[in-house]
C-alpha cells in the first residue's frame, strides 16, 4: 500500500511524522519509567525531562528545512538534558539530529561535526579514566563514540552515496542530451545531404529544359527542325532528371522496404551508389552541349581509380558548374581534369554574362560545391579570374587524417 502523497519522500509531512514518532517513543521510555542518568539525581523530578525531549522532537521536524537550527535546537536541548542528569530518550533522539544533519546539512556541517565528535570521544575517554582512576573510564569515551560519532559516520556515510548517486545520475543525463544532440545533428546533415543531392541530380537537368523552354517561347520563325531539335533535348533531360531521381528515391526506400545491400556506417547509404562518376564526365558533357554550351575538354595525368566520395564529388562539382555555365555564361566553357598524384582537380572556366541576363539562381550550387570538397578535407575556390568565371576543386585521393 503506497503512503499518502504528504507522507512522500523529502516531504515536510514525512519529517513531522517522524518527530512525532520519536515523541511517542521517548513517552513510552518515559511511562515505563526507563529514564536511567549518567550524573542520577534525585532532586530533579523527573517531568522536568519531558521539555528537553518535545525540544529535540521538534529539532527532527526541522531536519531537512533548516538542518542547522534543528543541530543547533537538538544541541540546546541536550544541554539542557544534560545539566538535569541526561535522559535516554533525549540522547537517542539527539543521535537522529545528528544523522539528519550530516545527511541533510551543507558539506561544511559534516566536516565540522566528525572533528567535534571525534575529539569529543577523545575528551571522554581521558576524562573517565583520569576521574574514576582506572582504565574502566574509558567508556565516557565509547559512549560519547556511540551517541555522537557513529551517527555522524552513518550519516557521512549516507550522504557521500547519496552524492554520488545524483552524479551518475546528472552524467547519465548529460550522457542522454549529447546523444540527443548527436542524433539531431546527424539528421540535421543527412538532410542537408539529401537536400544537395536532389539539388545536383535536378539542377542540371532542368536547366537545360528551361533554357530550350524560353528558346522556342521567344524566338520567332523557329522552323520546325529547331523546335523538334529543342524538343527533342527537353524530352532527353527530362527523362535522364527522373530516371536519375527515380533512382535517388528507390535508394532512399531500400532500408525501410528492406531491398538492396545492408546499410553500413552510421546510417543508410545515400546516393554514393548511384552512378555518378568522373570518368562518366563524357556524357554529362554531351548532354550540355546537346542544351546548348560548347565545352573544350582538356585531361591532365593519367586516369586512374579514385575513392567513391572523391569519385562522386569529383562528378557533382563538374556538373553544377558546367550547369551554372549554361545559366549564366555566354554559351562556352572549358573543363580541366588533373589527375595527381595525391590528388584530383578539376576546373570549369566561363566567360559570364552581364548581370541579371542569366536564368535565376539561389546560391545552393555554389555552397553545396563547397561543403562536398570541405567534407573530403579539400579546397574549392569559386568566383572571377582574368575576367571569366573560375570554379577550382582539389579533392584528395590519399587517406584523409
Amino acid at each position: 500500500m503506497r503512503p499518502p502523497p504528504w507522507l512522500g519522500s523529502g516531504t515536510l509531512g514525512r519529517d513531522l511524522a517522524l518527530a512525532a514518532a520519536s515523541l511517542a517513543g521517548g513517552l513510552v521510555l518515559y511511562a515505563l519509567g526507563w529514564q536511567p542518568q549518567v550524573r542520577p539525581n534525585t532532586g530533579v523530578p523527573s517531568a522536568l525531562f519531558l521539555p528537553p525531549l518535545l525540544v529535540m522532537c521538534a529539532a527532527v521536524g526541522m531536519r531537512r528545512v533548516a538542518p542547522r537550527a534543528s543541530l543547533a535546537v537538538g544541541t540546546g536541548a541536550l544541554a539542557v538534558d544534560t545539566a538535569l542528569g541526561n535522559s535516554l530518550g533525549t540522547i537517542l533522539v539527539y543521535t537522529q539530529v545528528l544523522y539528519d544533519a550530516c545527511v541533510y546539512g551543507p558539506p561544511r556541517l559534516w566536516r565540522w561535526l566528525l572533528r567535534v565528535t571525534i575529539g569529543l570521544s577523545l575528551v571522554g575517554a581521558v576524562v573517565g579514566v583520569i576521574s574514576l582512576d582506572n582504565w574502566r573510564g574509558v567508556t565516557i569515551g565509547v559512549l560519547v563514540v556511540l551517541a555522537g560519532l557513529l551517527p555522524v559516520l552513518t550519516g557521512i556515510s549516507v550522504r557521500q552515496y547519496r552524492d554520488q548517486a545524483a552524479a551518475e545520475r546528472a552524467r547519465a543525463e548529460q550522457t542522454a542530451r549529447l546523444a540527443e544532440l548527436d542524433r539531431q545533428q546527424a539528421v540535421s546533415a543527412e538532410r542537408a545531404r539529401m537536400a544537395r543531392e536532389l539539388h545536383d541530380v535536378v539542377a542540371n537537368h532542368l536547366s537545360a529544359v528551361a533554357i530550350h523552354a524560353t528558346a522556342v517561347l521567344s524566338v520567332p520563325g523557329l522552323d520546325r527542325g529547331q523546335i523538334s531539335s529543342a524538343l527533342r533535348v527537353i524530352r532527353e533531360s527530362s527523362v535522364q532528371g527522373l530516371a536519375e531521381m527515380r533512382q535517388m528515391i528507390e535508394l532512399l526506400r531500400e532500408p525501410a522496404t528492406g531491398r538492396g545491400p545492408a546499410p553500413t556506417g552510421d546510417g543508410p547509404a545515400l546516393p554514393e551508389v548511384v552512378t555518378a562518376r568522373l570518368a562518366e564526365a563524357d556524357g554529362l558533357v554531351e548532354r550540355i552541349q546537346a542544351a546548348g554550351l560548347a565545352v573544350r575538354v582538356r585531361t591532365d595525368g593519367t586516369p586512374g581509380p579514385l575513392p567513391v566520395g572523391v569519385d562522386l564529388a569529383a562528378y557533382r562539382i563538374v556538373q553544377e558548374s558546367l550547369t551554372n555555365a549554361l545559366k549564366h555564361g555566354t554559351g562556352e566553357a572549358e573543363l580541366t581534369i588533373a589527375y595527381r598524384p595525391a590528388e584530383v582537380v578539376v576546373t570549369v572556366e566561363n566567360p559570364v554574362r552581364a548581370p541579371g541576363a542569366g536564368l535565376p539562381g539561389a546560391g545552393a550550387g555554389l555552397i553545396g560545391m563547397r561543403e562536398r570538397a570541405t567534407l573530403l578535407a579539400g579546397r574549392f575556390t569559386a568566383g572571377p579570374q582574368d575576367g571569366r568565371w573560375q570554379v577550382r576543386a582539389a579533392l584528395p585521393t590519399g587517406e584523409v587524417g
